[in-house]
């Protein structure tokens, strides 16, 4: 025979099978679509206000919320698995350090605000994907050069720029040797006009 946890946690699975509510906590802006039937009609009501209080209770986890209306708080408590909460949509995340929030009743105005909680995104959406290891996807081993291999690469490498840097010397010296030229030409241009 069952026992009344048992069945209470089976229920709860099949709930959360059906419709998925987001993770929230007490210090949350939330807005909760309530279902309400008027006649026949059906419609979804939304309530939208602080999370104060938040009870874990398996089946009967329940969640509070208080909202100021026309200058007058209003609480209401739901029940998390009720089949009159349709929605929760989280709207921002508070910065709290307590579970409860009751002193809220007691503050208005700028003294009953809860900072936003700043959550770091990193920008980049990381999947891990199992890859078969095969012939094609593996990499081939690398030999490592020996002591005497590597010692004739640093002597290569060491003698070559000083070769380039002799070649680009004698480039760039004659770019600027025809400049040179032209410009003591024209100096003695001048010098011939003005005598």
């Amino acid at each position: 025979m069952k026992n009344i946890e048992e069945i209470n946690s089976s229920k709860v699975k099949q709930i959360i099978a059906q419709k998925k509510h987001p993770e929230f906590f007490p210090g949350d802006i939330i807005k909760v679509g309530v279902k309400i039937t008027e006649g026949k009609r059906d419609r979804i009501q939304y309530f939208e206000g602080v999370c104060i209080a938040k009870k874990n209770r398996d089946i009967n986890s329940s969640f509070t919320v208080r909202k100021i209306s026309f200058g007058e708080g209003v609480e209401r408590t739901f029940a998390l698995y009720s089949t009159a909460v349709d929605t929760i949509k989280v709207i921002r995340s508070g910065k709290v350090r307590r579970a409860k929030l009751y002193y809220l009743r007691d503050r208005t105005g700028k003294s009953a605000r809860i900072s936003e909680k700043i959550k770091k995104k990193i920008g980049i959406d990381l999947e891990t994907k199992v890859h078969e290891v095969t012939k094609e996807n593996t990499a081939e081993p690398i030999e490592e050069p020996t002591k005497s291999e590597v010692r004739k690469e640093e002597s290569k490498s060491t003698e070559a720029p000083k070769v380039e840097a002799q070649k680009d010397d004698v480039k760039t010296q004659d770019k600027i040797e025809p400049k040179k030229k032209e410009v003591i030409k024209k100096e003695e241009k001048k010098k011939e006009e003005k005598k």
